[in-house]
């Protein structure tokens, strides 16, 4: 569990590692009510991972657990290995990643360049993760989850915080953003928690959230389409499950055709190359599954831009 107060000692923390990223309205007349879009792709890496990355790994160094000779292990090929990476790089300790085997070479490249050892294990991301965690339990090093530890959401949350004071707290109604684990949600719907709403969107094909709020606690999903390379954690965290069930996070559900469309929009009318989880978001918008009221005031969070733009021009 965390709280707004979890966000708020995370800010200076993270000041000055992270980069305070800019809002774009958009054009009137474009959805009903009031709608920005917070560009948290030009966040360091290409996406918001950098916020927990960074306030889990101080906070251990604050706390004495950092070994800087061993430094930090994650398992992940994504977006939080990266963000990882770069952190560890940028204060000066080692990382060591685990991937599974199939794991496509770009991804090990992008890592390797960032300085990370990265070790291949097992064929699914499970094994990787249970790798990871043993690597921390034999030689010290501070794990850093993808998305389920109170560092890494209350590091997420971080961005909360920043739309709010970008806009003024009492000039924001909703905060859409796409829910994967759920570290991003957490985070943000607690540093808003009694000021703005959060409204949480997933794809149909990977309800994390969506189910287990239906069952009364976190259950496992099967993970596939477009969006599983981003979204594609097979339950919500523990911490996400309880911070949406305490503030009331609005869950919705999006079709897969509908974050394509609505990642080309973005690319075709404001020139904004983002990741299909990321584009989720958005989707919620463009087809009306969470439809503003006239005179709201919605935040989109756009939370990375690792993708192939290939099949954009």
């Amino acid at each position: 569990m965390i709280t707004r107060d979890d966000v708020d000692t995370a800010v200076p923390r993270i000041s000055g590692h992270v980069r305070r990223t800019p809002l774009a309205e958009v054009e009137a007349g474009s959805f009903p009510g009031q709608v920005w879009l917070k560009c948290e792709f030009m966040q360091h890496t290409g996406s918001f991972k950098a916020r927990g990355a960074f306030n889990r790994i101080l906070t251990a160094r604050e706390l004495g657990d950092l070994d800087p000779a061993v430094g930090i292990v994650v398992a992940s090929g994504g977006n939080a290995g990266l963000a990882n990476a770069y952190a560890a790089a940028t204060l000066g300790v080692p990382a060591t990643v685990y991937l599974p085997t199939n794991a496509p070479p770009v991804k090990v490249a992008m890592l390797r360049a960032l300085g990370a050892r990265v070790v291949s294990h097992g064929e699914e991301y499970a094994e990787a993760y249970e790798a990871a965690v043993k690597h921390a339990a034999d030689t010290g090093a501070v794990y850093c989850h993808a998305y389920d530890q109170p560092e890494i959401a209350a590091g997420a949350g971080t961005l909360g915080l920043e739309i709010l004071s970008q806009l003024g707290g009492e000039n924001v109604d909703t905060i859409v953003l796409a829910v994967g684990g759920g570290g991003l949600m957490a985070g943000v719907a607690a540093a808003v928690e009694g000021i703005a709403r959060v409204v949480a969107v997933e794809p149909e094909a990977i309800p994390t959230l969506h189910a287990a709020l239906a069952h009364g606690g976190p259950v496992d999903v099967a993970v596939s389409g477009i969006a599983a390379d981003s979204l594609g954690a097979r339950r919500i965290g523990d911490i996400a499950y309880a911070v949406a069930v305490r503030t009331g996070v609005h869950s919705v559900l999006v079709r897969d055709e509908d974050i394509i469309a609505a990642r080309k929009a973005l690319w075709e009318h404001r020139r904004i190359a983002v990741e299909h989880g990321t584009a989720a978001a958005l989707a919620a918008l463009t087809t009306g599954v969470y439809r503003p009221q006239p005179g709201e005031r919605v935040v989109v969070v756009l939370c990375g831009a690792n993708t192939n733009p290939a099949d954009l021009a």
